[in-house]
């Protein structure tokens, strides 16, 4: 069987598995989140924490929750890392310096997982499992939250109350992320996956010295790791470690958790609203882009010049051979597509524009099919903007879902779709401009330039991956990419937040003969165009200076 054909069956293979499990994953989760009763475990946890989940909270009061918890985790999360050196099960390893715990406190509670540090030097089994893979769970479950309150915007009428975020956060957490992330993780640990609590020991003798590994809790932490769209891997090849993702079957499964959430959240929205046909047209988009996306980076891994790329089979530079190009360049596109950036193979060694393609799929928002509720409220906030250029287009005031887009909607969504952008070429902007951050470059040139601009990108877009060849691990970008992890995560979220509210509060409009009917394959047509003019006009010249000036060079 050749290569090409191995990357179209498994590219098969896991359309097929997410569509099996589309319409039960998605109903349940409707169901969570519409549900009255609380189990007896939840009640626990809203005694403990001093919450009543059936007060119905305004989007100021559900924001409020949203901030409150996440700064608790970021403080929580930091002064572990800083108190590592006094604490059990540390492995020897000392305290993680202030900048460090700063970035990866926020990483992981924004949900992005940047690491600028190797896991398996610098982090013991109490931080990796109390606190990397608890935020793994929580900051997975306050994406969905927010995701479901803004659907509750649409579905709801003459009010401004969007459910209870404590409600939603133990909801998610309890009944879908640690259900199913337990067993992927007894799937893992079947396929080869370590699972351990061991500690650091030698395994053999390489070039006259020994190498050495610690164990960990690997499999539980990897499965959440992709199930919650997180990426953080317990070492720092991430997804392309053997004690990881040992196994072709176990890369596949892999890539199918980190996709089945965001894609099945659209039959969760569209039951939620009163019509599955709206799911449908928004899964639609978002397959379209992520199918489209593949078949891009499978053209320009394969179809390489030269003698050498033609033996090869593709380009196998930065790829591990027991995955080979097509199943690397599926992890590739999936990882930057939703907001996972977990890694199987370095994106730094991809093509000129297999490497612009991972660029632009986190450019595009992480909207196809994104995070795990952050995919959803992004792709709805584009849903907005594309009926409202379709009301121009007509001169009828726009709609969706029976709620009118007035001035006030479309400056939230319009604010939304800026945040991420500004942050991306303002950091890129200054750190090109001065003189210390350009030393953390490995290459000169284009490829450099992209290394930077990956680097924000990811960040500001909560993605988390890196293109590998460039030091972060310096005051500057610690920093600079700590703050682009904190606005891109919660600047936006703010501004889902206040237009549920104020969809809330409308009254629906009836449907007439001349409503955008936005279940249609035309509306899914306008979407994607809408998704793709907007997001090359904002970063295409940054991407002509990086990917695509060394892919044409190439």
């Amino acid at each position: 069987m050749g290569p090409v054909l191995a990357g179209v069956l498994q590219l098969l293979a896991l359309i097929a598995a997410l569509a099996l499990c589309y319409v039960p994953l998605g109903n349940y989760m409707a169901k969570v989140y519409s549900s009255d009763k609380h189990w007896r475990v939840e009640k626990w946890i809203y005694k403990g924490i001093g919450a009543n989940p059936d007060t119905e909270m305004r989007w100021p009061a559900y924001l409020r929750g949203v901030l409150a918890f996440s700064a608790a985790g970021i403080l929580f999360l930091y002064l572990l890392q800083r108190l590592q050196g006094v604490l059990p099960g540390s492995l020897g390893f000392q305290a993680v310096d202030p900048d460090q715990a700063f970035n990866t406190a926020v990483s992981f509670v924004t949900n992005t997982n940047w690491q600028s540090y190797y896991g398996e030097q610098a982090m013991g089994h109490v931080v990796q499992t109390a606190g990397l893979a608890v935020q793994n769970f929580v900051s997975a479950a306050v994406g969905i939250a927010v995701a479901v309150a803004l659907v509750r915007g649409f579905a709801r009428s003459r009010t401004g109350d969007l459910g209870n975020f404590w409600a939603d956060l133990v909801r998610g957490t309890i009944r879908i992320l640690v259900p199913l992330a337990a067993i992927a993780a007894v799937v893992l640990v079947a396929l080869g996956a370590i699972q351990n609590f061991s500690g650091i020991h030698e395994v053999g003798q390489f070039m006259g010295g020994s190498q050495q590994w610690n164990g960990g809790a690997v499999a539980s932490q990897e499965a959440i790791k992709e199930l919650g769209t997180n990426g953080g891997g317990y070492f720092n090849a991430n997804s392309a470690h053997p004690f990881e993702n040992p196994t072709p079957f176990s890369n596949l499964f892999e890539i199918f958790l980190l996709l089945v959430i965001p894609f099945s959240l659209t039959r969760t929205f569209g039951v939620l609203v009163g019509s599955v046909k709206q799911g449908y047209a928004i899964l639609a988009t978002m397959g379209t882009i992520w199918v489209g996306f593949v078949a891009l980076m499978m053209w320009t891994e394969f179809a390489h010049h030269g003698p050498a790329f033609q033996i090869a089979g593709g380009a196998y530079e930065g790829k591990e051979n027991r995955f080979g190009v097509g199943a690397s360049s599926i992890f590739a596109v999936s990882t930057t597509l939703t907001s996972t950036g977990a890694v199987d193979s370095f994106h730094s060694s991809f093509t000129g524009l297999g490497g612009g393609i991972t660029m632009l799929s986190m450019m595009l928002g992480e909207i196809a099919p994104g995070g795990t509720g952050s995919g959803l409220y992004g792709i709805l906030i584009l849903a907005i903007i594309a009926v409202f250029i379709a009301g121009l287009m007509v001169g009828r005031t726009p709609e969706y879902l029976g709620k009118k887009i007035g001035s006030r909607e479309i400056k939230l969504a319009a604010i939304y779709i800026l945040i991420t952008p500004a942050l991306v070429l303002v950091f890129t902007a200054f750190a090109m401009a001065l003189p210390t951050p350009g030393n953390s470059m490995t290459n000169s040139g284009a490829h450099g330039f992209s290394e930077i601009l990956y680097a924000y990108t990811s960040a500001s877009n909560n993605n988390g991956s890196a293109f590998a060849g460039l030091n972060a691990d310096t005051q500057w970008f610690n920093t600079t990419l700590g703050l682009a992890m904190l606005f891109g995560r919660f600047l936006p979220m703010v501004f889902v937040l206040a237009l549920a509210g104020s969809l809330a509060e409308q009254k629906p409009v009836p449907v007439t003969a001349g409503t955008l009917r936005t279940e249609k394959p035309l509306f899914t047509g306008l979407l994607v165009g809408a998704i793709l003019i907007i997001t090359g006009l904002t970063y295409f010249p940054a991407l002509a200076l990086g990917p695509l000036a060394e892919g044409l060079a190439s």
